[in-house]
């Protein structure tokens, strides 16, 4: 899975006829915009778990939660140089 960052507005293009555009959000929720042909099918995984009749069905559903924290190698490094009152961080 390729995990990715981008800013308001900036989209991602798959393939030659796919655009996700990203069009901002809070903390928990972000708004995409979708650029699919028709004869795809797009549906939020909330629907397709509201539509699995059966546990087995269920379980067949890609599940994806966010990380409630940062991997280490991900997190901003903080450094403090205190030569009297200045202090600096990264």
């Amino acid at each position: 899975m390729l995990r990715m960052t981008v800013n308001t507005e900036e989209y991602i293009q798959i393939g030659d006829d796919i655009r996700i555009v990203f069009l901002g959000g809070s903390r928990n929720h972000t708004k995409v915009m979708l650029d699919v042909p028709k004869e795809i099918n797009v549906a939020r995984s909330r629907a397709l778990e509201n539509h699995a009749k059966t546990a087995a069905d269920h379980e067949k559903i890609a599940h994806y939660h966010a990380a409630p924290e940062l991997e280490e190698k991900y997190r901003k490094k903080k450094i403090v140089v205190n030569d009297g009152a200045k202090t600096a961080s990264r």
